[in-house]
């Protein structure tokens, strides 16, 4: 996740706060502090719709260190924190060039990734947006009444279908679906 990823909190199906990280884990830890016994508190980073879990113990500066990626090395061998380990099954001739490459195996597939990532289609991007309105939509929606023909209509890419499907979820869930689909089918 990049420092410049925006994130938004709910407290239950209220919006709390949103934007860069820092200031959402400030207006988290805030709001967690004045209503210890409010409902669930949920963070999404806003380019996936993933929840994300951060740990609330303990000072504000606390919070925001365990929060901030890890430091990037450039020496040998793997940092601490930030990487996760997870298996990838190439054939002997792309193992080969990948241990050519300057940097080893790893540099090579991140600089490839980035790459690609910098050469991501339009319509690439759309999905992957509409995949992440869906994903928050699931999570914040997955029981409310037309979640389903709402998620049909969010791929249909049928804006007028699914304003009107969502007209009677809570007002903070209803309009952050459709900011970030609004978002994701305007032009850039």
């Amino acid at each position: 996740m990049d420092e410049h990823d925006t994130y938004t909190a709910f407290a239950g199906a209220r919006q709390i706060a949103s934007g860069v990280l820092p200031e959402v884990l400030e207006a988290a830890k805030t709001h967690l502090e004045q209503h210890p016994d409010a409902e669930p508190l949920l963070i999404f980073h806003d380019p996936t719709g993933m929840q994300v879990d951060f740990d609330f113990r303990g000072t504000l500066e606390e919070v925001l260190e365990r929060a901030a990626p890890a430091p990037s090395r450039n020496g040998p061998g793997r940092p601490r924190l930030g990487v996760t380990s997870r298996e990838v099954s190439l054939l002997p001739r792309h193992w080969l060039w990948l241990e050519a490459q300057p940097g080893g195996v790893s540099a090579a597939l991140r600089r490839l990734v980035e790459e690609a990532r910098k050469q991501e289609s339009p319509q690439q991007r759309l999905r992957r947006a509409l995949e992440a309105a869906d994903r928050f939509m699931l999570t914040m929606a997955g029981n409310l009444p037309g979640y389903e023909e709402a998620s049909r209509a969010l791929y249909a890419r049928d804006l007028w279908r699914l304003e009107e499907l969502v007209q009677g979820w809570p007002p903070d869930v209803r309009a952050y679906v459709l900011t970030r689909v609004h978002e994701a089918l305007s032009p850039e």
